[in-house]
């Protein structure tokens, strides 16, 4: 059958790179059904609710506070080895159309833990809705993307595989979801050590799936940490959007 040949975008250029930086990652995955309606109550007498994917953010940074194998990348140079960082890094998947395509970019929300609710909304919003070259973090995909293959597999390594670099350029965990758009759980991938996706809210209710990568730590912490994520939504999280009612 005859067909019609198309180049390959820029945009789609960063998600082959970061299947190919993934697909190494051994990913464990739990899902849970969180109870959350003290956070329900309270985003719906809010003027200005924040959107689910800043609530996320900032719940899972106020959970690995205490928890530092939330903020552990492993890394392989210059020999295997974990690396803490003192501050969570957010990795939020941003849907965008750019000249008719759609694509997803990441933006990176550093130390959302001390940031407001108001704030972590701002950076999301903003990186939606900014033109792409106004996003430091978009403007980098873009230029390494632009480079040929070689190049970009070399960029990648170096960005994957050393502490300080791994942190800065993919963060401690990401955040992602296509609740948007409707139903379904999403069983993404990324060359992080922790991804956080969840499903649209059904009553009092909410699904998360949590997918780590197993190399840093096991199942029984992250039962603990979901446990935890549950508290913090139902606790800071909510109070901090009934004192912005207020």
């Amino acid at each position: 059958m005859r067909g019609t040949k198309r180049n390959i975008s820029t945009l789609r250029r960063f998600i082959f790179d970061l299947m190919h930086a993934s697909q190494r990652v051994p990913f464990v995955t739990l899902t849970r059904t969180l109870e959350i309606a003290p956070l329900i109550a309270a985003r719906a007498k809010a003027a200005h609710p924040p959107g689910w994917a800043a609530i996320f953010v900032k719940a899972f940074a106020v959970v690995a506070k205490d928890e530092p194998v939330l903020r552990t990348l492993y890394v392989k140079l210059p020999w295997p080895h974990f690396f803490e960082i003192p501050h969570s890094i957010a990795q939020v998947a941003i849907a965008r159309v750019e000249a008719g395509e759609e694509c997803i970019l990441p933006e990176k929300v550093p130390a959302p833990e001390l940031q407001s609710l108001a704030e972590v909304e701002a950076a999301i919003r903003r990186a939606k809705d900014a033109p792409l070259e106004e996003i430091p973090s978009f403007r980098k995909i873009l230029a390494a993307s632009r480079l040929p293959l070689l190049l970009r597999r070399l960029s990648w390594s170096i960005g994957l595989n050393f502490g300080r670099t791994r942190a800065n350029n993919f963060g401690s965990f990401g955040v992602t979801s296509a609740a948007a758009y409707g139903p379904g759980q999403l069983f993404a991938l990324s060359p992080g050590p922790f991804l956080l996706s969840y499903d649209v809210v059904q009553g009092e209710r909410i699904d998360v799936i949590l997918r780590w990568d197993h190399r840093v730590t096991d199942a029984a912490v992250m039962v603990r940490v979901l446990g935890r994520l549950e508290q913090a939504l139902n606790g800071e999280i909510s109070a901090e959007i009934a004192a912005l009612s207020a």
